[in-house]
């Protein structure tokens, strides 16, 4: 019988520490009793950090985690502690933050190591088992390490106290201390920069490897709507259906893998992140009001199916993520073997494989990823196919393969649910009602908002994650500002004023327990003691920052619920990081959407009266991204609302700093008063 060794981590719900809960290394999760080792036996400590769908997390642990001769030595010569960042991101970001200041890059496996009071003094990513890739082997660096910290302690501490010193003064330099509103010149500089980083061919943003870049699209989308910009159109729709149409997007299940290896979308790091199909589903709805093209509609109905299979937890939330690996292979559960396609009907096979550039020789490594690289017009006139001939020949094969493809093993799933992510998902499954106006897509959102309240909302305050009927770790900024921006998206498609009393209750917490340092709010709460440095995100980065978002929640707020200081609280946020948008907008995408509306005038639309509720609907399933939207069919005491008299018909005004134009009675009306600007 094999011997397994168990460690500290065998109690931990996390799916990636149960992952290496039989390690030979002796793993502790993140605790202030594994520091008190630390300094009791006077040992570096290792923190070690990944999540469970990371493929090179799974090849690190592998090659050195399990080898017992590596395991030994770790064991003898440091405190070694896991974490998971998806549970503790606060953490991730501080240490990341030391690694790509040491390295100049970052990613994961993240390991850095530290002193007994939690300073870092070196790092990096993965390091394989012998020399390889230009990279000095793990038994090396462990071995560098322990002679350092036995022979020179005093220039270790020295680093750790220089780097720590240094990770504060690069914080402060990135919130600036320069202010400045967004300037009219400014919005034209902002979109020449996204454009000069455009990839004309493929779309998206760069070069591999590529990764969605789903907000900088939405940009695209308000700069061709506020200034008709044809490129910046042009450029969103083609990286839309690229991105649709790439190997990065499952054509048979549905949903986004995170990035694409190359150029072209082909080759996905194959992992499946609940985080990147909700922004996706946000994009696809800007491209499908915007344009109304059917392959965006029919993406949005696929992403957000595959969701509520593959994601929805029993108890009603969502998981976290699906791994890139199965059977000990990357990608294996979703790509084909040439042979594995000959239960294909022979009549119709060629047509499907030719479509999805499917070969005897493969397109990947002697496999094959479906994709799409044809244009269908000329396709269907090569093979003499009329549309609907063509789409039900594609359902039918893509129904076969899903079916042999589920007799498969599956990816393994995190499912372990966060607060934040579902939060992002509540604001998708809105503006896929927006995109499509399906009431099961709104239903599920109420739902998930149920859920989270239900759930997340304890005793003990709010918390970051939940599993297996317990809420732990205390809620971050991401989690309050991507919640509060739930509460104002269901508010808009339901006309619930309680979203908004929630939402206000909401910004409430974060003002009394989240400091602000520079204009921008800590990740972490002034109630969490265990991080060396309270930091500030204003990186839109794989999700908004909370900065980004609170910023843009203070400032629909302040202006739906008339609070003055969250409007000045928002513009102070905004002032600080304008510099930052005109240099790198790519980097500060969401802070871009924001800035790019209030340039241009937020207007605070009113739906009131019987029947009112239906023409929002109709309003909300056109782009406006200038437009808040208010509605009651009843009275209300909502400061837009209250003073507005009610008849049985209904009117809608449109506001702009409290100054409301006289009621419309149709959508058309309204379409003129906006185009018009004509308060």
């Amino acid at each position: 019988m094999e011997h397994r060794f168990t460690n500290q981590l065998h109690g931990s719900s996390s799916v990636y520490l149960q992952q290496h809960a039989h390690n030979p290394v002796d793993w502790y999760p993140w605790s202030e009793d594994a520091f008190e080792k630390a300094r009791q036996e006077n040992k570096p400590v290792l923190l070690s950090i990944g999540y469970a769908a990371c493929h090179w997390c799974h090849v690190m642990e592998r090659e050195s985690f399990e080898d017992e001769q590596v395991a030994s030595f770790m064991n003898e010569h440091f405190i070694n502690i896991k974490i998971d960042r998806e549970e503790r991101p606060d953490l991730d970001h501080i240490y990341m933050d030391a690694v790509q200041s040491i390295t100049g890059s970052g990613g994961w496996p993240l390991n850095v190591f530290c002193t007994p009071d939690k300073k870092p003094f070196f790092g990096g990513t993965y390091f394989p088992p012998r020399r390889a890739y230009n990279r000095i082997s793990w038994i090396e660096l462990l071995n560098n390490i322990q002679l350092a910290w036995k022979n020179d302690p005093a220039a270790i501490q020295g680093q750790a106290e220089n780097l720590t010193s240094h990770l504060i003064s690069v914080q402060n330099k990135l919130t600036g201390t320069s202010f400045s509103a967004i300037q009219p010149g400014d919005v034209e500089t902002i979109l020449h920069k996204i454009l000069q980083s455009a990839d004309t061919v493929s779309g998206g943003f760069g070069t591999a490897p590529k990764f969605p870049h789903t907000m900088t699209i939405r940009s695209l989308y308000a700069y061709a709507h506020f200034y008709g910009d044809k490129a910046a159109l042009a450029h969103a729709n083609l990286s839309l259906r690229k991105l649709v149409e790439g190997g990065i997007y499952d054509h048979l299940g549905g949903g986004m893998a995170r990035y694409s290896t190359d150029n072209e979308w082909l080759v996905p790091h194959f992992e499946k992140m609940l985080y990147d199909n909700a922004l996706l589903l946000m994009a696809l709805s800007d491209g499908a009001r915007f344009t109304g093209d059917p392959a965006f509609l029919q993406a949005i109905e696929k992403t957000a199916n595959f969701i509520l299979e593959e994601m929805l937890s029993p108890e009603g939330g969502y998981y976290s993520a699906i791994d890139a690996d199965s059977e000990g292979e990357e990608g294996r559960y979703y790509v084909w073997k040439w042979e594995e396609l000959n239960n294909l009907p022979n009549d119709i096979a060629p047509i499907y494989c030719d479509w999805f550039g499917l070969s005897e020789n493969g397109n990947w490594e002697g496999d094959n990823i479906l994709h799409i690289a044809r244009d269908k017009n000329s396709f269907l006139e090569k093979w003499n196919i009329g549309v609907e001939q063509f789409d039900a020949l594609i359902d039918k094969c893509n129904a076969i393969l899903l079916n042999e493809r589920q007799k498969r093993i599956s990816p393994i799933k995190d499912d372990k649910i966060l607060l934040g992510w579902n939060a992002l998902l509540i604001s998708a499954f809105c503006a896929c009602f927006r995109a499509t106006g399906k009431g099961l897509y709104k239903e599920n959102a109420i739902d998930l908002f149920d859920f989270i309240y239900s759930k997340f909302n304890t005793q003990a305050g709010w918390k970051h994650s939940f599993k297996s009927g317990v809420a732990e770790h205390p809620a971050f900024l991401d989690d309050f500002a991507f919640l509060i921006e739930s509460c104002i998206q269901l508010q808009e498609v339901t006309g619930n004023s309680g979203y908004l009393s929630k939402a206000e209750q909401l910004i409430g917490h974060v003002l009394m327990n989240f400091e602000r340092i520079n204009r921008l709010f800590s990740f972490t709460s002034k109630q969490q003691q265990d991080v060396i440095i309270q930091k500030t995100d204003s990186y839109d980065g794989a999700i908004p920052s909370g900065n980004s978002v609170m910023a843009g929640n203070l400032n629909y707020l302040g202006r739906v619920l008339d609070n003055q200081s969250w409007l000045e609280i928002s513009s102070e946020m905004l002032e600080v990081i304008t510099d930052s948008v005109k240099n790198f907008p790519v980097s500060y995408s969401n802070w871009n959407n924001i800035l790019i509306c209030k340039a241009n005038n937020y207007k605070d639309l009113i739906f009131l009266g019987p029947g009112s509720a239906a023409l929002r609907d109709q309003f909300l399933r056109e782009y406006h991204p200038e437009a808040t939207v208010q509605s009651s069919e009843k009275e209300s005491d909502l400061p837009l609302l209250k003073d507005k008299r009610l008849h049985n018909f209904p009117q809608i005004f449109c506001c702009d700093d409290f100054s409301c134009s006289a009621p419309v009675q149709s959508l058309n009306e309204l379409k003129n008063l906006l185009k018009n600007n004509n308060l």
